[in-house]
């Protein structure tokens, strides 16, 4: 049995709200549900912070990361999480005590962690939160909507690395930075991955004029989606971009090559379709000539090796000799984005220089066979 009770402004204005629940409009919500109900991926939950671990903070819909404290009210959505160097989680089946499973407010029972990282924070469940008839709210009620783009689509650029913290996210931000700084008007999205503000607000910081991510069509991860709604990610996230009238779109597909939902996307006919070049960010030379050979073998035109590989200049010369493709540290994704722009447009560029720390000799971007 479900029992529906009201819930007051002013209690949930107290409550610290999760970034994934950034799509959501308050107004909307007027009761709290409870009893015998199983939690879907989205639906927002109103928790009880019981002891704290992992995650001290949560990343607020503001920007702000607010420390939280047991005894707290957190807005969350429900949501599974892949998560390698932290923590793999499901949805619960029910409303019992889980964990704040990810800093942007994700809910879900952890399955797994990382040696390094400490315990899940704990959460209880008060109840989902529901409309003003009791409806239980969801992501998906404040979703973009799925739509066409008519018109000539804009070069598109797409980063893939080994795993999670190989270093795309950053890869991104500064490709963005340098196109941006040359002059042209870049719109960027995040396709895949768990709920987090860090990621869109860096690339937001970077230069990008527009920044979408899952979250704005309604998933609060993409961990479990099926191939199908992640490639309609995929395809409304794109549309609303090149609808902007941007010159480029930058995305950044999560983890790594073999996480399953990364996997299906970049090995699908619509991301070929779509994608002019992809940047590998990797966090080694081993991990760098693997991930060449994946993606080789998907016919993907690999425009660069770029991610934490770059920080050694031992491991970048030997990712050159290994692949012969340009591994581009963060000056040059900066510095030379035109010539990347241009290279996975397959117009003949400008010699690339490898900046004095990499310490290996000048290359040229040259169009993928």
């Amino acid at each position: 049995m479900i029992k529906v009770n009201q819930l007051t402004s002013g209690r949930l204005a107290k409550a610290k709200a999760g970034y994934t629940t950034r799509s959501v409009d308050v107004n909307a919500i007027a009761t709290i549900l409870t009893g015998d109900i199983q939690p879907k991926s989205g639906d927002l939950v109103l928790v009880r912070v019981d002891s704290i671990g992992q995650h001290e903070r949560i990343d607020q819909v503001n920007g702000r990361k607010a420390i939280v404290f047991v005894g707290d009210e957190l807005v969350l959505c429900y949501g599974n999480r892949y998560a390698p160097d932290q923590f793999e989680a499901e949805i619960p089946s029910d409303l019992s005590p889980c964990h704040l499973a990810a800093a942007g407010g994700i809910a879900a029972r952890v399955l797994s962690q990382h040696a390094k990282v400490k315990l899940p924070t704990a959460v209880t469940p008060i109840g989902l939160l529901g409309d003003r008839q009791g409806k239980r709210l969801n992501l998906a009620d404040w979703a973009l909507p799925a739509t066409n783009y008519i018109g000539q689509r804009p070069s598109t650029i797409a980063v893939v690395g080994t795993s999670m913290n190989a270093g795309k996210t950053t890869t991104a931000a500064h490709l963005i930075n340098g196109l941006a700084n040359s002059g042209l008007k870049v719109g960027a999205a995040k396709i895949t991955g768990t709920g987090a503000g860090n990621d869109t607000w860096l690339m937001q910081d970077a230069g990008a004029s527009f920044v979408l991510d899952f979250t704005c069509v309604g998933f609060p991860s993409t961990y479990r989606a099926t191939p199908k709604q992640v490639q309609e990610i995929f395809i409304t996230l794109t549309n609303h971009l090149a609808a902007q009238s941007v010159d480029v779109i930058v995305l950044e597909i999560a983890d790594g090559l073999f996480q399953e939902e990364t996997s299906t996307l970049v090995s699908s006919q619509i991301f070929r379709q779509t994608v002019d070049g992809v940047l590998f960010a990797a966090g080694g030379s081993l991990g760098a000539a693997a991930g060449v050979e994946w993606l080789q073998k998907q016919k993907l035109p690999i425009v660069g090796i770029s991610g934490l590989v770059t920080a050694s200049p031992l491991a970048a010369r030997e990712v050159l000799q290994i692949t012969s493709l340009p591994v581009l540290d963060l000056q040059l994704l900066r510095t030379e984005a035109i010539n990347i722009l241009a290279s996975a447009k397959k117009i003949e560029s400008l010699p690339l220089v490898f900046s004095s720390s990499l310490s290996v000799p000048p290359t040229v971007l040259t169009a993928q066979d």
